[in-house]
Formats: C-alpha cells, sequence, structure tokens
C-alpha cells in the first residue's frame, strides 16, 4: 500500500513516519472556525485546546493498529490522519484471522480506554452527567473529548471494509470461508453501508 499523496510529515514517533492529510487541516478549521462565530476568542482558544485533543485521540488510535502489528513482527512505516480517523500503513498483512482481529481491534480498545479514564475523571470531579455538556461549540473539554472517542469508536466499527469494522467482520469470516471469500463479503458489505450513507446526505 503506497503513502497516501497530499500529506504533511510531523516527524517520526517510535520509528514511525507520522503524517497530517490536508483535508484534516480543513476539518480542524472548520472547528475553529465554528467556535468563534459562537463565542469569540475565548471559545476559538476552547477550540485549539479541543483540536490537539481530537489529534491526540486519532494518533493514539492508529498507534494501537501499529503497536499491535508490531506484535506480530509487521513494521508501520507511516501513519497518517485523516478527517475520519487515520491510516496506519502497515507493511503487509497480518496473518491469519486472529492476529487481523487483535490489529483491527487495537485501534478502537485505545479509544475506549481514553473514553473510559474521562468518564471516570468527569465522575469524579464533574458530577454525575458526563455527556450533558459534550456540546460541539462552547461545551467542557473533557465532555467533548469522551463524546469524540466514543464517536471513534461507534464509527470505526462499522462493518464497512476497509475500516476497522470491516475488517473485524473479515477477520470473523475468514475462520469459515478464508480470507479470499471472506474478504469479497466484507467489501460488499462496505459497499452497502457507502450506498446507505450516499442516500443519507442526498435526502
Amino acid at each position: 500500500m503506497p503513502a497516501i499523496r497530499w500529506s504533511i510529515d510531523l516527524g517520526r514517533f517510535g520509528g514511525i513516519t507520522v503524517r497530517l492529510h490536508v483535508t484534516f487541516l480543513l476539518f480542524l478549521a472548520w472547528i475553529a472556525i465554528a467556535n468563534y462565530m459562537a463565542g469569540g476568542v475565548r471559545a476559538a482558544a476552547g477550540a485549539l485546546a479541543l483540536i490537539l485533543g481530537i489529534f491526540g485521540s486519532v494518533l493514539l488510535h492508529e498507534f494501537g493498529h501499529a503497536l499491535a502489528a508490531r506484535r506480530y513482527g509487521i513494521r508501520t512505516p507511516d501513519i497518517t490522519l485523516l478527517p475520519i480517523g487515520g491510516v496506519a500503513r502497515l507493511e503487509r498483512l497480518p496473518e491469519g484471522p486472529a492476529a487481523e482481529l487483535v490489529v483491527a481491534l487495537a485501534g478502537p480498545l485505545v479509544n475506549v480506554v481514553i473514553a473510559a479514564i474521562l468518564y471516570v475523571l468527569l465522575r469524579v470531579f464533574g458530577g454525575s452527567a458526563p455527556m450533558s455538556d459534550a456540546s460541539l461549540v462552547g461545551g467542557n473539554l473533557a465532555a467533548q473529548l469522551l463524546a469524540t472517542n466514543v464517536w471513534l469508536v461507534l464509527f470505526n466499527l462499522l462493518p464497512a471494509f476497509p475500516m476497522d469494522g470491516g475488517r473485524v467482520l473479515r477477520a470473523v469470516l475468514a475462520a469459515w470461508l478464508g480470507r479470499s471469500r471472506a474478504t469479497q463479503v466484507a467489501a460488499a458489505v462496505g459497499q452497502a453501508f457507502a450506498f446507505f450513507f450516499f442516500l443519507a446526505g442526498f435526502f
């Protein structure tokens, strides 16, 4: 799999090059502008903190994939951050359904851990309703990051190949159908989801 074009190198961490896709910058700019229009400079400053939190959550998600792959002797040359979550470019596919399942689930599991930590902190220090102040504009930063990580888990686990959920589906199916047939089925499910999202966006 070749490196994704239109990406900016941010440096190397743990032997992995981290890149930021230009569309991610556009997404972050939209968040900053929305907050500035809603609440001025103070809201924009809060948006900057949110942006850094989202950036960190997505990056840790991808490092989850990369570290799980390393356990099976698979290198990750680079990680590219995109608005939908990012891509850890593995040098080869994991061998066997069990290995692919572990690598696919490692990223969302990182977000589950982040969300759980934020939930506990909000319950201890912020009251009994951690998600009550999770508005994208002008909300509590910790609650915003909690909601972001929950969204990342749910979105990435949709069974739409080649997303994490699609790879989980392929790994499960491969145990009975073989990788080739499992890939065909997972790809068909992914196409169905794409068609559904197209219709939803149209209407």
